[in-house]
């Protein structure tokens, strides 16, 4: 799930709109960067942004939106699912592109503010829910191409894959504050991709048992 990590100049020409948006989100990052989300504010991303005060608060409301948008932007530039024609190559890519990500030093900030941010608000929370959503949905791809050519068992649940070879990432960066390598995304793929050929990550494969007698 490669992300872009500035977005300052990457929004097309589009008139003064368009350069107020991309020089407000790019404030706007830069800010969650160094002082978080619950040090990020409207008028220090106008005063950043050269942009006026009026016009931050007219068209973002408030520093949740900021955020939203951010992510928005975000997902919209995100680079497209692997197709290298094997599903182990492609989940790899997809591994790493998450390591390299994390550990870009702007861009892996910018995912710990928010997520720390949807801890306690809810459009924090929706605009990161909707980034990963949209981010799943394109490599559930993936997942598909392999199971039409006969490389998982029919069923298998694409977005369940790309989460499973995810979390284990996140979980270090967020939870025990490991360090988030090549190696970690290695055993990932290896850890995911065995359960996925053994079925796991086919619908309605766990079936819950009955209570014990």
């Amino acid at each position: 799930m490669e992300q872009p990590s500035r977005i300052a100049g990457t929004v097309r020409p589009g008139g003064r709109t368009a350069r107020v948006r991309a020089a407000v989100l790019e404030a706007t990052q830069d800010e969650l960067v160094e002082h978080g989300f619950h040090g990020l504010t409207m008028d220090q991303v106008a005063a950043r942004a050269g942009v006026g005060k009026t016009t931050v608060y007219r068209r973002w409301g408030s520093t949740p939106g900021l955020v939203a948008d951010l992510m928005t932007e975000l997902a919209n530039q995100s680079s497209p699912h692997a197709d290298t024609g094997g599903i182990e190559s492609d989940l790899r890519v997809n591994a790493l592109a998450v390591v390299e990500a994390l550990n870009d030093g702007r861009l892996g900030a910018t995912f710990q503010a928010v997520i720390a941010a949807a801890t306690c608000d809810e459009q924090a929370s929706l605009a990161l829910r909707t980034f990963y959503l949209r981010r799943i949905e394109e490599w559930t791809s993936v997942v598909d191409l392999a199971v039409a050519r006969g490389e998982l068992p029919v069923g298998t649940d694409g977005g369940e894959v790309i989460r499973a070879i995810a979390a284990p990432l996140y979980y270090r960066l967020m939870i025990t504050r490991e360090p988030v390598t090549a190696e970690a995304a290695e055993w990932s793929v290896a850890r995911t991709l065995a359960a996925a050929r053994a079925g796991a990550f086919v619908t309605g494969a766990l079936v819950t048992g009955g209570a014990p007698g």
